[in-house]
């Protein structure tokens, strides 16, 4: 079908929706490429060597591809957390449109994409391109229910799903054609590898990492980068005896907790074990590139290396920092928060012939802005219920931007908690982190910050205050209210880009007062990791 007029986008039980001519900067169809998308865990923008001239951590295949690349210095997850930040990425749709308001999902939960949802693979899939999804995925799907409890063993009896069903509504049935993975982080149980619809091993025994559950008896989470590294290399190879693009999405699960660097990289850094698996999560992209590079696809593979949100505490910022290296760069706060250490990330794109080699975009730009370059790329406008937050960046890739290419970007908190920044301008809905820190730094939770009567709100210009220390929200009254009322607009309308006005799937609270106060109970969590 000419990929100037209607095609239908079908996904399971949905009704057909159209795709619409586009007069963007779309490619002619010869020069439509693969697209390889390599999602890294908890990787803050400081730990990446190229953008980071203090960093201690060796990144020598991050380097090499940002030499050959563009290097996007204000790109961000649309959340400060995993599962929020990956449903972004594949539906151009913010986080908190969802059932989700949020925290993360765990490794039991109900799919989060809807049935109806286009998404980035099933986009593709009309222009006849082959997808895969290798690695983390934590956006949920259908186990089977346990079992009778006379059916099983005393400790089948713990568990509870059924390991001997096939999975239902997995990520087969959200646009890709193959998946093997893992059903969300590696210290969330079940412990076991997904291929397709069903567990490659019946677990028969319980293992631990960070959480206890069911697990196979030969998986070890060390084995588990390298198992999806050799999956992803393994596919690359597979492709090149067939004609057609493929899309390969590669959401590692490093360098996240547990902290597991490979024998061959423990101690390789010389600093922790943190800064180890950092360097085997660049071994492991670097083996991906190197796959390209051998089957000859580099010059018509458009490759993205990005991360999902802000690195973890538990990545021992204190060791890190007595070695001179701070994984948030020059950013306040972590994963979790909202401020730019929670979801600020690296985000470097090569292509070829296309993308100026050892380029650098200041573009404000989103993760989710992954569905609309690649509809613009191919010549299609999405449908008005779709990708509903997402900017395309092909102009930025191509080098024909003229002025921003997004007229603002929303940002959400692990606990819920609303930012949103134009130009130069980021308002936060909060007084404190509205995530984990919780007094380090001089960075205090929503609830000691409104103890301290620190202001409600925050306001800060970036263009200036990296750092976000100087709260100026007293003395621009103007700019908080345009701000807020811009957010208002984007949640009424369920959509930021220009379109029919669609539905939000849960009502949508941008303030969350509430969470400003200690609970009723005696004991207090704030401030305090949540399972992710």
């Amino acid at each position: 079908m000419n990929r100037r007029k209607f095609l239908k986008v079908v996904s399971a039980g949905a009704a057909a929706a159209a795709l619409r001519s586009s007069a963007g900067a779309a490619l002619p169809s010869a020069q439509t490429p693969n697209i390889v998308y390599i999602l890294a865990d908890d990787l803050g923008y400081g730990d990446v060597k190229c953008l980071n001239a203090n960093g201690k951590i060796a990144t020598p295949n991050m380097d090499r591809f940002a030499a050959a690349g563009m290097t996007f210095t204000d790109a961000h997850g649309s959340s400060a957390v995993c599962t929020p930040s990956r449903y972004n990425i594949l539906t151009g749709r913010y986080n908190w449109r969802s059932t989700l308001q949020h925290g993360v999902l765990s490794g039991y939960s109900k799919p989060l994409i809807k049935p109806d949802q286009l998404t980035v693979p099933s986009l593709l899939k009309q222009y006849g391109y082959h997808s895969a999804c290798i690695g983390k995925w934590h956006l949920g799907m259908d186990m089977a229910p346990a079992r009778h409890a006379a059916d099983t063993t005393a400790l089948e009896a713990k568990w509870p799903i059924d390991f001997t069903k096939p999975i239902l509504n997995g990520p087969t049935t959200r646009g890709f054609d193959y998946y093997f993975g893992i059903s969300s982080s590696a210290d969330m149980p079940p412990f076991d590898f997904i291929e397709n619809d069903h567990w490659t091993e019946i677990p028969t025994v319980e293992k631990k990492w960070v959480r206890q559950g069911p697990a196979a008896a030969d998986y070890q989470a060390v084995n588990v980068l390298p198992t999806l590294t050799r999956k992803a290399v393994a596919y690359i190879n597979e492709r090149a005896k067939t004609g057609t693009p493929f899309f390969l999405y590669l959401p590692l699960n490093s360098p996240h907790a547990p902290i597991v660097p490979s024998p061959e990289f423990k101690g390789k850094s010389g600093i922790n074990d943190y800064a180890d698996f950092v360097m085997e999560t660049d071994w492991a992209i670097g083996e991906v590139l190197q796959a390209l590079e051998q089957n000859g696809f580099t010059q018509n593979t458009l490759v993205m290396v990005a991360s999902d949100n802000g690195c973890s505490p538990v990545a021992g910022y204190p060791e890190l920092l007595e070695h001179g290296h701070n994984p948030s760069y020059l950013f306040r706060g972590m994963k979790s928060d909202i401020w730019d250490g929670g979801h600020r990330i690296p985000f470097i794109v090569r292509w070829p012939g296309k993308v100026v080699a050892g380029s650098q975009s200041d573009q404000l730009v989103c993760l989710g802005d992954l569905l609309a370059t690649c509809a613009d790329m191919l010549g299609a406008k999405l449908p008005d219920n779709a990708g509903e937050d997402s900017v395309s960046i092909l102009p930025a890739l191509l080098g024909i931007a003229h002025g921003p290419l997004r007229e603002a970007i929303v940002y959400h908190s692990i606990e819920g908690r609303f930012g949103i920044q134009q130009g130069n301008w980021k308002l936060e809905l909060c007084p404190g982190s509205g995530g984990w820190s919780n007094g380090a730094w001089s960075n205090p939770s929503d609830i000691d910050a409104a103890a301290q009567g620190l202001p409600l709100l925050q306001l800060y210009d970036v263009s200036v205050d990296m750092g976000e220390k100087n709260n100026l929200q007293a003395s621009h009254p103007d700019i908080i209210d345009r701000l807020t009322k811009l957010l208002e607009k984007y949640v009424a309308d369920g959509r930021s880009t220009p379109g029919a006005p669609q539905k939000n799937d849960h009502p949508v609270d941008i303030f969350k007062k509430q969470l400003n106060k200690p609970p009723k109970t005696a004991a207090t969590k704030n401030g305090e990791p949540e399972p992710d």
